[in-house]
């Protein structure tokens, strides 16, 4: 059975610890982060979720990135994992989580609003998606950068490395932030990232590639905050490395067990990002009891509040199949919309 480590060197540290208001908004996030995530698994186990995929031990290297975006001018492109960042970027999270329960692929909720790009269920899809949006950004004499998300096995798709090249090449605003969880799905990076660091690929692309413990939400937030800064100085794209770790099984339906030694999953509860920054905020005088306990009362009423909004959402009428493929239906797409009004009637 495969074992890891958790990151001990080689990383960059955080750069100066956390300013206090910033340090308790972070915590805040993550605690949501948490707690909305505990409750989406309760809601698959109870079938009203067909099936999650957990954040739980990814909580600062997404609450830590998406702070550090400009609200209303960045674009972020997540993956079907950064429930983080969709709260910490002010998503409406019931409308996200409509998507978990599959009434609407992609989530209920404003893109163009939220700068939060609809849920992309496709290995490396988002990565293209966020470097054509960059480079038309860029092309209309935009301010705003785009933040793609993906993790370590989507790192080794094809989508993924030909976005980063064009991206390079082109000098895109774009930070690409690979959340290395030490598993794709069942395989375990040294069998699918030649060279051992998703990171050290970027200077391939012609971009500065950087490797963070992924569980310090400061210096996840320092690095992401520099890369924006690069990329809105017209220096390009920059490639973070999170070295985390995924505390959950991959989805609902994965037993880790098959592959995973149970001592390796202790040794990186120990490390949890949560009570770690909790005790950065209280060795740093930032944060008390009084504080802990508003936080999680809190997130526990905003959990439980976005919970009872999903489980109670209509469903939305079949017709939606057909109404927003595309702006003018084709024959094709009429006709299977009459086969499907048959169907249903019949």
């Amino acid at each position: 059975m495969h074992t890891t480590d958790p990151p001990d060197a080689g990383i960059r540290p955080a750069a100066g610890g956390l300013p206090a208001e910033l340090g308790r908004r972070l915590y805040r996030d993550m605690l949501a982060t948490r707690l909305l995530d505990t409750e989406a698994i309760a809601l698959q186990r109870q079938g009203v979720f067909p099936a999650y995929v957990s954040v739980r031990g990814q909580e600062a290297a997404q609450v830590g990135s998406a702070a550090a975006a400009e609200r209303g001018t960045d674009f972020v492109f997540p993956t079907y994992r950064e429930m983080g960042v969709a709260l910490t970027l002010g998503v409406d999270m019931a409308g996200y989580m409509a998507s978990h329960r599959a009434l609407w692929h992609g989530g209920l909720y404003d893109p163009m609003a939220s700068r939060f790009a609809p849920v992309n269920a496709v290995v490396g899809g988002p990565v293209p998606h966020a470097v054509g949006w960059a480079v038309g950004e860029r092309l209309r004499g935009g301010g705003g950068c785009a933040l793609s998300y993906f993790g370590d096995g989507a790192s080794s798709e094809g989508d993924v490395h030909e976005a980063m090249n064009f991206a390079g090449v082109y000098g895109a605003p774009v930070v690409f932030i690979c959340q290395n969880n030490r598993w794709a799905l069942s395989v375990p990076n040294e069998r699918q990232i030649a060279g051992g660091s998703v990171a050290a690929r970027a200077a391939g692309y012609g971009m500065p590639g950087v490797t963070v413990d992924g569980n310090d939400a400061a210096a996840v937030h320092a690095a992401t905050h520099e890369a924006l800064e690069r990329a809105r100085n017209g220096e390009g794209p920059t490639l973070i490395e999170a070295l985390t770790y995924r505390l959950e099984p991959h989805s609902t339906s994965d037993d880790p067990g098959r592959y995973r030694d149970p001592a390796e999953e202790r040794a990186w509860r120990g490390r949890d990002p949560l009570p770690r920054l909790r005790r950065e905020l209280e060795r740093a005088g930032h944060a008390g009891a009084a504080f802990f306990a508003c936080a999680e009362a809190e997130a526990r009423a905003d959990a439980e509040r976005i919970r009872d909004a999903v489980s109670a959402a209509p469903e939305p009428p079949g017709t939606d199949m057909f109404a927003y493929v595309l702006r003018e239906p084709t024959r094709e797409l009429a006709r299977q919309q009459r086969v499907w009004h048959e169907e249903v009637e019949a």
